[in-house]
């Protein structure tokens, strides 16, 4: 069978993965009813997608709202009434009746259903995802028409949850599309920001997330360098913007998170430089043990990635996946109380931009370096193709010491054998110069003196958002192994 792909809208950013995948499903010409699923964090966009298919198909949406079942329903029945052009609303005693007529409205081809904010009315009724599989089901097929039906959530745990294990969707999905952030490259287009630093600063503050330009920001971005600490006090810390308060909101809006006071917490510890479980126990004055629920919790819903150190398995850190709340916890929070008064935000500015510096930009930077090497960099660079890439430390015993790596590239030689392609470090605000390479040089030394790690054709990565010294430029000249990458290599390197 052949499917017939749909034009892209000619205002959609992107995302030409998604909208092919969505044209796949939604044209798909086989006579049963048939389901998809698409999930991905708050605000990227997920709704806006689903919208423009079902605009451009002609289908039905419905989004769920927190209620009860009998108010649901009632707001399903008038919907989908409207929507086949019923003179009243339908009532339906439970969804039973509702998924089997919803099944049924596909009768001139292809038709699409979404049920967006799925979560919300799984919540009220814990029995829906059962109803749809039994609706799917070949032996009930028999009044169904080839709906085209997509369940649409943000909350991610939630969202994973209902195709896996034993969960009743299971193996039922046509289509599970995960819409993901803008990473820092595509972030920058969509900002519309071609000077590097600014789209380094502005990336680490709020990431790839499209709703913060258009609805938060109203299209309200940095002019360039000169304007972006101007832009941070009018769009940013102005009590009268919606991203004044995104992030706290972000965590009141999800569903999984009871205790929005105990996660704040834990953020604040990682945000303010707390890694691992240990650290983020003693800043909160807790037991390690008690951590372990929140922090699963907070992996589960995108909000923190636990991510393995690359040399030495039995350590890991915690990280914080969203910018927007790394930038409230290291800088707004300390601050809250003052910058809710109007007219005080251009003083804190000033007093915590050393924080913001140090706690927020100089991580984000590091993890733009990995996301670079991993994804980005030139054909040349690295002598393989990288598989994996993370940040890791190296013990030192002869000086009693362990260093940390910023960045570890992994791959594979022609055996297939794992080979340590590059090290690398990286500076957001100094000039590196020969002192940093001579670093790296000595902890390659190390790996390669250590059993199990192939590190003989490792390379020197150096990143930073600043520059380098003119004797650490001479020396990357003659030498190819050791690369040094500023933001300009970061964001328009082939």
């Amino acid at each position: 069978m052949m499917e017939v792909f749909m034009d892209k809208p000619s205002g959609m950013f992107d995302r030409d993965f998604e909208w092919a995948e969505l044209s796949r499903f939604a044209t798909y010409s086989a006579p049963e009813a048939t389901l998809g699923v698409v999930s991905g964090r708050l605000r990227q966009g997920k709704t806006f997608l689903l919208d423009a298919l079902t605009t451009a198909t002609g289908g039905f949406m419905f989004t769920g709202t927190e209620t009860t079942e009998a108010d649901a329903l009632r707001q399903f029945g008038d919907a989908l009434a409207a929507y086949v052009g019923e003179p009243t609303p339908f009532r339906f005693v439970n969804w039973e009746e509702a998924i089997a007529r919803l099944l049924r409205i596909a009768t001139t081809g292809p038709t699409v259903a979404v049920i967006d904010e799925f979560p919300f009315l799984a919540k009220a009724s814990p029995a829906l995802p059962s109803i749809i599989q039994r609706a799917l089901d070949p032996t009930a097929q028999r009044g169904n028409t080839p709906v085209r039906l997509l369940l649409c959530g943000s909350a991610l745990s939630f969202m994973g949850r209902i195709l896996s294990g034993n969960a009743p969707l299971r193996g039922r999905a046509g289509l599970e599309l995960v819409v993901p952030t803008l990473d820092f490259r595509l972030a920058a287009r969509f900002w519309e920001l071609d000077d590097p630093r600014t789209a380094a600063l502005t990336n680490a503050v709020v990431g790839g997330t499209p709703a913060y330009r258009r609805e938060f920001a109203q299209g309200d971005t940095p002019a360039g360098a000169d304007d972006f600490d101007s832009w941070i006090i009018r769009a940013v810390l102005n009590p009268g913007r919606p991203l004044f308060r995104e992030g706290r909101y972000l965590l009141a809006e999800e569903p999984e998170l009871h205790d929005t006071t105990l996660y704040h917490s834990v953020l604040a510890a990682i945000a303010d430089g707390n890694h691992n479980r240990g650290g983020i126990a003693s800043y909160l004055g807790r037991k390690s043990t008690d951590l372990a629920h929140p922090l699963a919790v907070l992996q589960d819903v995108g909000m923190i990635t636990h991510e393995q150190d690359a040399f030495r398995r039995n350590r890991s850190a915690y990280r914080i996946a969203e910018p927007l709340l790394a930038f409230y916890h290291a800088v707004m929070r300390p601050a809250w109380g003052e910058l809710e008064r109007p007219g005080r935000a251009p003083n804190v500015w000033r007093r915590l931009q050393p924080t913001f510096r140090s706690k927020v930009v100089g991580p984000h930077f590091e993890r733009i370096c990995r996301e670079w090497t991993r994804w980005y960099c030139e054909p040349g660079t690295l002598d393989g193709h990288p598989s994996t890439v993370a940040g890791g430390t190296v013990p030192d015993p002869a000086n009693r010491t362990a260093h940390e790596i910023d960045v570890a590239a992994f791959g594979h030689d022609e055996t297939g054998r794992e080979q340590l392609l590059a090290i690398g470090e990286c500076k957001w605000n100094d000039i590196m110069g020969l002192g940093h390479l001579q670093r790296l040089d000595r902890i390659r030394d190390l790996l390669r003196a250590r059993e199990g790690v192939n590190a003989q054709s490792t390379r020197l990565l150096l990143f930073s958002g600043t520059g380098f010294s003119d004797d650490l430029c001479a020396v990357a000249r003659r030498d190819p192994t050791v690369q040094l990458v500023d933001l300009s290599r970061l964001y328009t390197g082939a």
